[in-house]
């Protein structure tokens, strides 16, 4: 996913979040680093199934997009029939560890608030 270059930094970058967040944003790019992280060697197949509600087409976009990112690394087996699998590269796993505590915020964060945002309720 690429972003357009902000003012303010040479590379075009806020800060490191701005960074991180050009790799993992959208719904599903984090799902998929989880996916892979809790089941390595995965095919294309195998991955939907792990990610109900996840397309086709948006699954190999992301996982392109991964993938030219450094994160995802895609082995093409020369098999009748073909065969690809798809795992992290140490970039991918760091980024994942990274995420960690984000995750375990939000597993602890209190139920009510996030049922009252859904019901309309405030920040």
């Amino acid at each position: 996913m690429t972003t357009l270059n902000r003012p303010g930094a040479p590379d075009g970058h806020a800060c490191g979040i701005d960074t991180a967040m050009e790799v993992i944003g959208g719904k599903w790019k984090v799902l998929i680093l989880w996916a892979l992280h809790e089941h390595p060697g995965r095919r294309f197949g195998e991955l939907r199934r792990l990610l109900p509600g996840i397309t086709e087409k948006v699954l190999a976009s992301h996982l392109r997009e991964m993938e030219a990112d450094g994160v995802v690394h895609r082995v093409s087996y020369d098999e009748v029939p073909p065969r690809v699998e798809y795992s992290l590269t140490e970039d991918g796993t760091r980024l994942n560890d990274a995420l960690q505590p984000l995750a375990a915020w939000g597993r602890e964060r209190p139920t009510p608030q996030r049922a009252g945002r859904r019901a309309g309720g405030t920040m």
